[in-house]
């Protein structure tokens, strides 16, 4: 099956059998990422959860 990175527009082959061909098969509102989009936003989200979590988030500064 033929599937298409939603950040990268990158095209990729995966198992037709697989649980992400089937989840996209049964739900199209799924989208599909590519491992090395996966991994970016993974990192990137444990980053700005590990500032929240030590208190270095700069969203939440007083005014």
């Amino acid at each position: 099956m033929k599937v298409q990175c939603i950040l990268c527009d990158k095209i990729e082959v995966i198992n037709q059998d697989s649980i992400i061909a089937k989840r996209l098969r049964n739900r199209p509102i799924h989208t599909y990422m590519c491992e090395e989009c996966t991994n970016r936003v993974t990192e990137k989200a444990q980053e700005r959860l590990a500032k929240r979590k030590n208190g270095d988030d700069s969203t939440s500064e007083e005014w």
